[in-house]
């Protein structure tokens, strides 16, 4: 009864193995067992095998095996089956061989889970070209060299990089010339120099002194005004203040400051008079202005700058034609820009009359 028993779980043990054994297939074919030297063959692998394992294709590198070199390697391609519980997965190998010979092709292994599966034993058989040496004649020598006659689409490239090398080189030209012959134009002005102040003031005076029309009646505001308006200007140019835009008694603050107060006495007599004049329509006597003038005039006198004081005025500046400075950078840059073009179709134009000549 014992051995019975130990006899049945010996099958069953044996069924069960058979049974994970049929989860696992791995089949190999080749599309020809037949070629001639150098023509290619397929090679499929297939595995199928249960979605939870593992499956591990075989590895080469650029053999199966000695003799039979491997050309591609195709993508797998896997395939669920069963609702997803089965996968078959195709690999595919392009091969050749080079030797005459009958190769036998070993089982490919498969490792599922860490356990080896094999396919079939496959075969290949390469064949020499057969040649017939008794009909000599049948075979032909090399055929020479065919001359390949040149069209128009062969030559257009380097036609027309030899037209607009030609154009960019003459502009270049004449741009580079307008460049170097482009100076900036410097003019020379005469200038006219200016008058030292005590002069252009004395000159004033002068001009009133022999202007008979301010002793009409009526007249003394404008003989007031050209004279302190003398004054002012000699004293913004000689003391270097703004005289026309103050009043009289800010003028002789800032000349006090210069000056002592006795030498002032008749300057401000001269602006107070001018002042009542002109606001409050006040007419002096005759002998009055004339004395002002005088005073006026002593007051330039004694307040000018020595000759030796006076800085020289220049009687000539360059004067720089901004326009023709633009123009010659512009003139520059194009130069620049035209050079880089020109070198470029000239590198051009050389590579496709290489090409063409070789």
């Amino acid at each position: 009864m014992k051995k019975t028993i130990f006899i049945s779980l010996l099958l069953a043990l044996f069924a069960g193995a058979a049974m994970a054994q049929n989860h696992v297939s791995v089949n190999a074919e080749i599309d020809s067992c037949q070629r001639f030297i150098g023509e290619q063959a397929r090679i499929k692998l297939k595995v199928g095998v249960d979605a939870n394992k593992r499956a591990l294709l075989p590895q080469f590198d650029k053999e199966i095996m000695e003799g039979v070199e491997i050309v591609e390697k195709l993508p797998n391609d896997t395939q669920i089956l069963n609702d997803g519980k089965r996968l078959l997965i195709t690999e595919e190998y392009v091969v050749t061989s080079f030797d005459s010979a009958l190769y036998a092709i070993p089982p490919f292994e498969v490792l599922v889970d860490g356990e080896p599966f094999y396919s079939e034993e496959l075969a290949l058989a390469v064949y020499m070209v057969p040649v017939d040496t008794t009909n000599l004649e049948q075979f032909f020598p090399p055929k020479d060299i065919w001359a390949v006659e040149l069209t128009w689409d062969d030559y257009k490239a380097p036609v027309g990089y030899s037209i607009l090398f030609i154009l960019l080189a003459v502009v270049l030209a004449w741009v580079t010339i307008r460049f170097i012959n482009n100076k900036p134009i410097i003019r020379i002005v005469k200038l006219k120099p200016k008058l030292p102040a005590h002069v252009v003031a004395l000159n004033e005076m002068e001009r009133i002194k022999s202007d008979t029309g301010w002793r009409t009646a009526g007249s003394s505001k404008e003989y007031y005004t050209a004279i302190t308006d003398a004054l002012r200007e000699y004293m913004n140019e000689r003391f270097a203040f703004n005289a026309t835009e103050m009043t009289t008694a800010e003028i002789i603050d800032e000349l006090l400051k210069i000056k002592d107060k006795e030498s002032l006495r008749d300057l401000r007599d001269i602006l107070e008079t001018a002042d009542l004049v002109k606001f409050a329509k006040f007419n002096p006597p005759m002998n009055e202005n004339d004395r002002n003038l005088l005073n006026a005039i002593e007051f330039v006198d004694s307040t000018k700058l020595a000759d030796s004081e006076i800085q020289q005025q220049p009687t000539e500046r360059k004067v720089v034609n901004e326009r023709s400075v633009r123009e010659k950078r512009l003139l520059l840059l194009a130069v620049v820009l035209l050079s880089l073009a020109t070198a470029t179709v000239l590198a051009l134009l050389i590579s496709e009359l290489y090409y063409l000549l070789s």
